[in-house]
């Protein structure tokens, strides 16, 4: 057997926190890790370590809202349903059905999508629910995602930098991007929560924002909430995932990232890292 491609992704590790934060009186937020071998699926731990030789992985971090308890059920179901729903399209991608990773991952969207709209509809207590999803297919080769609302996914490359490869769907985000606004002028508007799209609510169709990374190893994932988003820049998310103080080095990365923006952050508060070897 030949030697491995010194570029090629051999596996993962990830750590995996989610804090209800100061104000909140319950937490809405959920994450969800997946390893995907073809027969069945694994729930990972929130902190870990596998190769590609043992299946593909799934990574992602949801936001509910609602009145009541609806936006913690909310959030459940998006995790829920990724779990139902990616083993199937695991194994047809294994046997050679020729479907791209995003085309999977819009149907579990939209899947996704239709199970909120129904539970809103059908019992009073979850009418208007409705969450953010932002989640990523890691296979050897590159990794897939899916986003809706204003849950984050940055991608660190090895040789410094980052990009933050979701679009925020909501109107400062817009502006953001096409150069209005600066991420600190963002970051303080008083509409930067008002969501332009989510899963479930009043919206018949969703139009995620789909794509593909191709990753190395040494390179970085962050997922995360608005939570630690509204309360970290995303320069300092980079800084805490790179090169982490004295004091943060001591904590494993996504418990850095809740404990930067614990003092700013009126939200629930979630972060999956993931690191590329």
């Amino acid at each position: 057997m030949g030697a491995q491609n010194p570029t090629e992704p051999t596996g993962l590790r990830w750590w995996g926190m989610t804090d209800k934060g100061r104000f909140r009186q319950n937490n809405e937020d959920a994450f969800l890790g997946l390893e995907l071998d073809g027969r069945e699926v694994f729930r990972l731990g929130k902190v870990g370590e596998a190769k590609f030789e043992q299946g593909d992985f799934i990574f992602a971090v949801s936001d509910g809202m609602g009145g009541a308890n609806a936006g913690e059920f909310a959030s459940r179901i998006a995790v829920e349903k990724i779990t139902q729903l990616l083993p199937s399209a695991f194994r047809l991608r294994a046997t050679g059905f020729r479907r791209g990773g995003t085309d999977f991952l819009a149907e579990v969207i939209d899947q996704i999508h239709a199970e909120m709209r129904w539970q809103g509809r059908a019992y009073e207590e979850t009418s208007g629910m409705g969450a953010t999803l932002s989640m990523s297919w890691f296979t050897p080769e590159k990794a897939y995602f899916a986003h809706v609302g204003d849950s984050r996914i940055y991608h660190l490359p090895k040789d410094g930098g980052y990009t933050q490869i979701t679009h925020d769907h909501t109107h400062v985000g817009s502006l953001v991007r096409s150069g209005q606004l600066t991420e600190l002028q963002a970051r303080m508007h008083p509409a930067k929560s008002m969501l332009q799209m989510a899963l479930g609510g009043k919206v018949d169709n969703v139009d995620p924002h789909l794509g593909s990374v191709i990753y190395e190893p040494g390179d970085w994932f962050v997922f995360c909430s608005d939570g630690i988003s509204d309360g970290v820049s995303s320069r300092k998310i980079e800084d805490l995932i790179r090169t982490p103080s004295q004091v943060a080095i001591k904590y494993p990365p996504a418990e850095r990232l809740i404990k930067e923006a614990w003092d700013s952050s009126r939200d629930n508060m979630t972060a999956v890292v993931v690191e590329v070897f």
